[in-house]
């Protein structure tokens, strides 16, 4: 991941979905254990709104890195 830098919101949020991703990835490198603890937290509400709270903060960064796509 070389830059922040994406041409639409689009991109920028696809990119701050990666980013979340590589951040549990490397928080817990071992698969096994992260697969295995996703039945937990899979039907868990408050769980997976935490993560939405996750991919938008990274997408605000995202966003004020691109001048929130202004010409």
């Amino acid at each position: 991941m070389p830059s922040l830098q994406t041409r639409t919101p689009q991109q920028g949020f696809d990119l701050a979905i990666v980013m979340a991703r590589r951040a549990v990835r490397t928080t817990q490198p071992d698969v096994a254990v992260l697969k295995a603890g996703r039945p937990g937290y899979a039907a868990d509400a408050g769980s997976l709104i935490d993560v939405s709270g996750v991919a938008a903060a990274w997408f605000a960064t995202i966003a004020a890195a691109n001048d929130y796509w202004r010409e």
